[in-house]
């Protein structure tokens, strides 16, 4: 057996949750690689929604275990709070839900980081979602991080302090005044407390060697699904930096993420939106600063499902996202969102970028060139509702044309088209 893998195209918030969810039925285990609770799937089903940072889109399945791997890093107040909302839906996630042993904890005083390392960034800012998501990986990387299998450790609270102690070191120098600064509307101590009763609580969830639970899993058969959090073009490595995530994004970091072998890897599914968004800073080449941005951000209801920010909106960049299948070696496209274009007559498709009047050949290294310019195709719109469309055949010829046009220039094929927010607004080829 081979794990497949699904993963985002884009800048994250591409619909990853609702296609997990769709696809879970057919999975034994659904498995998160990287990222942390800077993540937001947004599953809705039966009239009800339901928003997951760190717990993988698999919960909803009670036959299908979901495994939070190594490459995930946990806040434990943030991981408990999703549970109890789970819970208080009639589910039980403890259930089904495995943690991963060497999986990195995000402690306050990385939050309290975070917060201080993005104000002394100024107007420079890179639109942090003020998780801890990068000082924990940062001590992960310099080998000082706490892991989870750390937590019934004899010198937890030891490491704990030092750390504590460093941090807070780094923040004073900073001249951040954190007194006033809160955490989920708690001050530090607060929050501090609230996170140890949380780590109490983890040490009584099921906490696995995922690595050798993975792969005896494949070795008996069972099928495997490696969800991806963010997106391709926030990969540290080869996304738009330094505005990205402080994790690999991309199909690889499934290998080090969940310690799959990479001739492990099966079919890798690619999400992108028929759009594209943003949030926080960083280049975009076809931004929309216009009433077709405002458009596409009321229809698309485009605000972060973690921080609640407005998203920066666009047409949709064909460069980006052949640079992104290229790196993930996407075997099967999904395109979300279709729906959100239906009031447009006309619709404008970049097809490459311009330098001074010359057409670049290939990705450019930094997108964020002022010089760069988005090249345009402009097709028509179907502006009328998608909600009849039971099958793929429903669909109005202006998009299927949109589609075919997509597929050709990215050799390949997209075969699921998302029209609408529910888990049964799935057209499937």
């Amino acid at each position: 057996m081979k794990v497949d893998v699904i993963l985002g195209l884009q800048w994250g918030d591409e619909g990853k949750g609702k296609i997990v969810d769709v696809f879970t039925p057919r999975y034994d285990i659904i498995a998160r690689f990287q990222g942390g609770p800077n993540a937001g799937h947004t599953i809705i089903f039966g009239g009800k929604k339901f928003v997951l940072h760190t717990i993988p889109s698999g919960i909803f399945h009670r036959k299908t275990l979901n495994v939070i791997g190594n490459g995930v890093i946990i806040d434990p107040f943030i991981l408990f709070k999703e549970i109890d909302t789970l819970r208080e839906a009639a589910m039980e996630p403890e259930e089904n839900l495995l943690v991963s042993r060497r999986a990195h904890l995000i402690l306050p005083t990385h939050r309290l980081l975070d917060a201080a390392l993005e104000s002394a960034k100024g107007d420079s800012r890179i639109g942090s979602t003020l998780k801890g998501i990068g000082p924990t990986y940062t001590d992960k990387y310099g080998r000082n991080g706490v892991r989870v299998g750390n937590i019934t450790g004899s010198n937890f609270n030891t490491h704990y302090e030092l750390l504590k102690s460093g941090h807070l070191d780094v923040v004073r120098n900073l001249g951040f005044d954190y007194s006033s600064h809160l955490f989920d509307g708690m001050v530090f101590d607060e929050y501090e407390e609230r996170w140890f009763e949380s780590v109490g609580r983890l040490k009584r969830l099921k906490v696995i060697d995922s690595e050798i639970f993975l792969n005896a899993s494949l070795e008996q058969g069972k099928t495997i699904l490696a969800e991806g959090a963010q997106g391709t073009m926030l990969d540290v490595d080869f996304g738009s930096y330094p505005f990205v995530t402080s994790s690999n994004t991309i199909t690889a970091g499934v290998c080090s993420g969940l310690g799959i072998p990479p001739h492990r890897i099966g079919k890798i599914f690619g999400i992108f939106k028929a759009y594209c968004t943003r949030v926080g800073s960083g280049p975009f080449p076809t931004e929309l600063i216009d009433s077709d941005g405002d458009k596409l951000r009321t229809g698309g209801n485009e605000f972060g499902s973690t921080t609640g920010r407005p998203r920066r909106c666009g047409w949709l960049d064909l460069p980006a996202l052949k640079y992104s299948i290229m790196l993930n070696g996407i075997d099967s496209l999904i395109m979300m969102k279709a729906d959100v274009l239906d009031p447009f007559p006309e619709i404008n498709i970049c097809t490459g970028y311009s330098i001074e009047k010359e057409i670049l050949q290939g990705f450019p290294f930094d997108l964020s060139d002022e010089n760069i310019h988005p090249v345009y195709e402009r097709m028509s719109g179907w502006n009328r509702s998608l909600d009849g469309c039971k099958a793929m055949d429903d669909i109005p010829d202006a998009l299927a044309e949109y589609i075919r046009f997509i597929e050709k220039n990215v050799g390949l094929p997209v075969d699921i088209v998302s029209i609408g927010p529910d888990r049964l607004q799935t057209l499937q080829r």
